[in-house]
């Protein structure tokens, strides 16, 4: 989808709508003549589209140049090339995106060959190359530099629109789970949103949407804020996040073509009518439609997983749709037959069914991030756009009903003038009937008046509010400069800093109550009816909070009274985040829009161990997907908050935690697995598990906000039954349940370089959670064997692992027994399982599973076979492991069974790794496969020939032997001396069996670190520790190195000691 930068979305959008009225007010005091003049030289009045719709964030662009009647006209489509945010400067990002005129290239970061190029209607370049100027605006840093501004896109996109238009409507509405807030309503909110209707002439309109006119800038400016505030507002209270809300601000624009003052019908009724209707009077009717689309990446995650329950509350519902409309009207563009265009499955394509592929000109504008950790989703903009641009609409006249009804009376006044005309030539005879034609005459035109001063009358009303409003703005504006106050910070910028809550002098009680003549109302989830209490003394503000409330002050809770400081952060509840300002003298120069939504939460999730400038482990965070974590954690914090929240109100005892998946876990080479954020669920009275993505997580929240929301309407209601009604839902549609579902616990690492030498290997393994906790030790053997399963002695042990290229490897893998499992001492009704696979096993093997048991005993036995070991296989056995997954099982889920499924087996079990060698069945010429039978054969000879000579040596040897036994040793009797090459392999096994010794050591070396609130003693004790363990691994690895150096010494010694008895 088409999603821009939110964080500039107030200025963008201001910007762009003072332009529009700006011009609109230059056009109002030009000459009204001049545009009557060029009406009435036309055959067709000027063509003017019935619906401007821009799909973009944060400006609201588009050109609508005239044209004839039934022209067709392609949507635009424009690009902006945004400059990086706080999070891809941070992860060190860099630019994949280039420009050159209206064409786009995107290059893949993993792959410098692989470039895409886009070409578009206009393409604007806004990543660099500008500087911010004494408003707040970014201009190009020099004079004619490629830097687009907001004047530049306006001037191409824009100006078109605003030709002869003189009037102006203002509204603004909000769309969340498919029901929609008239922002600019006075009254209190519809229960289930406004109504969409839908009429002949009309086409879909919002019933009851207020519509405000306005006659300059600062009045859409401060209608936006009114708008914005009602925003704000009716997020808290609805628990709504913005971001997954789409906002709508509707222009209205009118166009006069011929403006005549209508008194001459009752001043002289002898004019002549052709004269007066010579040319029509016709106002058209045009609307901008600035659309602020939800959040685009949330949509896409959504969509990518599955989930039990669905989005039945209709979040990505709009967003979804549009896409499928949009795809559909692009194959109609290009001749495809569509059956159906799904116009009417969300209120967003309904109230946007003329701007896309209907009465409209349309410019889409898609904003890119060029950052190279954004690949995918601006290869997917680009595409997405590059859809839009086929789709074709048709603009026609459009006029406005009411003026349609103007036009008929002065039509049938027209009618009636001639008709008088008649009659006065006839005579007193017809002096009745001239008394009713005159009456009638009179009506209408009484009629005309009232339409017409409709305009002057809304503008009236309109004045009054604005009057009230700007009186509450400027005593909210004195206020600020006397009295200190807590300011709403919200994940949408553009909702920030819109709620002012004084802390006057003396004692306030904040929270739901509003009865009290000093209480400061709020609400939200987790408010009390008296949350906090505030004192205003002697100029020193303290904050103390009430039994049983949630509050957290620079990301610390707090119980006690608190002194409150200048730019203090403040949590009331499960997300109401406030900016404390002081008094004016405590003020000065600061900054405060660092004090942004992210920086609440990243001081929470600082509170919490996790932090931005390194990870848990330590290191520095530059693996973007460890970034991205911690992004998508400081973003996931709160509305875990809120879930949990709902779930104590809602009285579920289910509780939502963050996890980072895979933080400490690795793949079978070692290589660190990308990181994710998952959050586990646990219902605590029946002692459930579940793991939840993060997409499914946030699917789940907005299901429990309709759950909630139920509960709270049916308890406002006063119904008991209702009440329970709600927060008992079967739990087939309970968000807050799914079915049981094995769990992974947690892995662990078996090397396979042993069997490579075909040395035995023993191990007690650490079964190791997602982030880093011991799940479990694990007993598990890899041995080298016969094909019939008999294990391998001493004597087959290989000094050279390329000896067994070509050959027939057995081994069996045995998983023996499992202590302390974590898993089963929470709860003892929960089993366990361990999952495995190797080399090119594409299905997981599972051993059976095992229940009740802290310390099971596994005894489980796999037999692996390779009956031409390859290279390949080779290189995998002496650079990777088996990872062994432990698997947690629960009550009621269904145990994991192995997938035999393109798995090769023998008749006795043996699982086949490897076959026999692939054979060469290219065609070979005769005349060369005889030549090559022949030098074969003249082989075999000269070897046979050797063979002879050297059995005749080793004949002779092994007399020379006998003598030297017999003659000097007869002491040693019998016994046979071990040949090196088995003293050899002894040497190894044993090293192979210290290093396992090591390589643990130096696991928990890594896994080592200090405690988060660990004082100067705490790290003194740390240093200590960790140089003792240093110690250790430094002894053990010496030691080992050591052991095999004297024993390889002691082989080389006694062979050349065997060399002289020998010889």
């Amino acid at each position: 989808m088409l999603m821009g930068d939110r964080t500039t979305k107030a200025i963008f959008l201001s910007v762009r709508l003072r332009c529009l009225v700006n011009h609109l007010k230059e056009l109002q005091a030009s000459d009204d003549s001049s545009h009557i003049a060029k009406t009435s030289s036309c055959r067709k009045p000027i063509t003017q589209p019935d619906s401007v719709t821009v799909l973009m964030p944060a400006c609201c662009t588009m050109r609508a140049k005239a044209s004839d009647m039934h022209s067709k006209d392609c949507v635009k489509v424009a690009v902006r090339v945004r400059p990086f945010n706080k999070r891809e400067r941070d992860a060190g990002s860099r630019c994949i995106v280039s420009m050159v005129s209206s064409s786009i290239t995107i290059q893949d970061p993993r792959d410098s060959q692989n470039r895409r190029s886009f070409c578009f209607d206009y393409a604007y370049w806004s990543h660099s190359g500008f500087a911010q100027d004494r408003c707040g605006l970014f201009v190009p840093e020099e004079p004619g530099g490629r830097y687009a501004d907001q004047d530049s896109v306006f001037q191409d996109l824009g100006e078109g629109i605003l030709e002869n238009a003189l009037q102006v409507f203002f509204s603004m509405l909000e769309i969340y789970n498919e029901q929609v807030v008239d922002l600019l309503s006075r009254g209190s909110r519809t229960p289930g949103g406004l109504r969409v209707r839908e009429e002949q002439q009309r086409g879909f309109y919002v019933e009851g949407l207020r519509t405000v006119p306005c006659e300059n800038a600062p009045q859409v400016e401060q209608l936006m804020e009114q708008g914005t505030r009602t925003r704000t507002t009716a997020a808290t209270h609805m628990n709504a996040n913005s971001s997954r809300s789409h906002m709508l601000i509707i222009l209205q624009l009118k166009q006069d073509t011929a403006l005549r003052s209508l008194r001459a019908f009752v001043g002289d009724i002898t004019v002549t009518s052709c004269q007066i209707f010579s040319k029509e009077s016709i106002t058209k009717q045009s609307n901008i439609n600035l659309v602020d689309l939800a959040g685009s990446e949330r949509q896409r995650s959504s969509g990518s997983e599955a989930d039990r329950l669905k989005e039945g509350t209709a979040i990505n519902l709009s967003l979804t749709t549009l896409g499928n409309v949009i795809s559909s009207l692009a194959d109609v563009a290009v001749g495809k037959k569509v059956v159906h265009i799904p116009y009417r499955d969300s209120v967003l394509t309904k109230l946007l069914q003329s701007a896309l592929g209907g009465n409209s000109r349309t410019v889409m504008i898609a904003t890119l991030s060029p950052a190279d950790i954004c690949y995918e989703e601006s290869l997917s903009t680009l595409r997405y756009a590059e859809r839009a641009k086929r789709i074709q609409n048709r603009a026609v006249v459009n006029e406005s009903p009411t003026e349609r009804l103007v036009k008929e009376l002065k039509a049938e006044n027209a009618r009636l003038l001639q008709r008088l005309s008649r009659l006065g030539q006839e005579g007193r005879r017809a002096n009745d009937e001239t008394k009713e034609l005159r009456q009638l005459l009179t009506h209408n035109e009484l009629q005309i008046r009232a339409i017409q001063t409709l305009w002057e009358q809304h503008l009236q009303e309109a004045l009054k509010d604005w009057e009230q409003q700007y009186a509450n703005i400027t005593q909210e504006r004195r206020m600020m400069q006397m009295h200190p106050y807590i300011l709403n910070i919200n994940e949408d910028a553009q909702l920030s800093g819109v709620v002012k809550l004084f802390i006057q002098e003396g004692e306030w009680d904040i929270g739901l109550c509003d009865s009290s003549p000093r209480s400061i109302s709020i609400k939200g989830l987790g408010i009390q009816e008296r949350h906090a209490v505030f004192r205003n003394e002697q100029r020193r503000v303290t904050m103390t909070p009430l039994e049983g409330s949630k509050v957290i002050v620079n990301g610390n809770a707090v119980s006690q009274t608190t002194e409150l400081q200048h730019l203090d952060r403040l949590i009331l509840g499960s997300n109401c985040t406030y900016l404390f300002i002081g008094y004016p003298s405590e003020r000065g120069g600061d900054d405060w829009s660092r004090y942004d939504y992210d920086y609440f939460q990243s001081e929470l999730a600082a509170a919490e161990g996790i932090h931005l400038g390194e990870s848990s482990a330590g290191s520095s965070l530059t693996d973007p997907s460890l970034l991205a974590v911690f992004y998508d954690y400081i973003k996931l914090m709160p509305m875990m908050a809120e879930a949990n929240q709902m779930s104590q109100e809602l009285n579920k005892e289910v509780e939502f935690k963050l996890e980072i998946k895979n933080l400490a876990l690795s793949d079978s080479k070692g290589h660190d697995l990308k990181k994710e954020l998952v959050v586990r669920v646990t219902a605590k009275g029946r002692k459930q598990v579940w793991i939840w993505s993060k997409a499914k997580f946030v699917n789940r929240k907005f299901l429990m906000e309709d759950v909630y929301q139920q509960h709270q309407a049916e308890k406002s209601g006063g119904n008991r039954a209702e009440v329970l009604s709600a927060a008992a839902l079967p739990r087939d549609k309970d968000p807050f349940w799914d079915p049981v579902e094995p769990l992974l616990l947690g892995t662990a690492h078996l090397w396979l370089q042993s069997l490579a030498f075909r040395i035995p290997l023993e191990e007690q393994l650490e079964v190791l959670g997602s982030e880093g906790t011991e799940e479990a030790i694990l007993q598990a053997q890899l041995v080298p064997c016969t094909s019939t399963g008999l294990p391998l002695g001493e004597d087959d042990i290989l000094i050279d692992p390329s000896e067994l290229l070509g050959r027939r490897l057995d081994f069996q893998l045995v998983l023996e027994q499992c202590c302390g499992l974590r898993w089963i001492r929470e709860a003892r009704n929960r089993g366990v399982q361990i999952g495995f696979r190797l080399f090119d096993c594409s299905q997981p093997l599972y051993t059976p599973a095992v229940w009740h048991n802290v310390n099971p005993l596994l005894d489980h036995r796999v037999h692996f076979a390779s009956l031409h070991t390859s290279q390949r296989l080779l290189d995998y056995l002496q650079s990777s492991a088996v990872v062994l997954e432990l698997w947690g099982l629960q009550e009621g889920c269904t145990d994991l069974t192995s997938s035999l499924e393109g798995v090769k087996m023998t008749t006795d079990g043996v699982f086949i790794m490897e076959e026999a060698g692939p054979t060469d069945t290219s065609p070979v010429d005769s005349a060369e496969l005889s030549c090559s039978v022949r030098a074969l054969q003249q082989d075999l000879e000269e070897l046979k020939s050797v063979n002879a000579s050297l059995r005749k040596e080793n004949h002779s040897l092994r007399e020379q032997l006998n003598t030297a036994r017999n003659g000097g040793e007869s002491v040693r009797g019998r016994s046979v001396r071990p040949s090196c090459d088995a003293e050899f392999a002894r040497s190894l096994k044993v090293f192979y069996h210290s290093m396992t010794s090591v390589r643990g050591q130096l696991q928990r070396l890594r896994r080592h670190r200090p405690s988060e609130d660990s004082d100067l003693l705490g790290l003194r004790l740390f240093v200590d520790e960790q140089s003792r363990l240093l110690r250790d691994f430094s002894e053990k690895l010496e030691q080992s190195v050591s052991t095999l150096k004297q024993d390889v010494a002691a082989i080389v010694r006694r062979k050349r000691e065997r060399s002289g008895i020998w010889s």
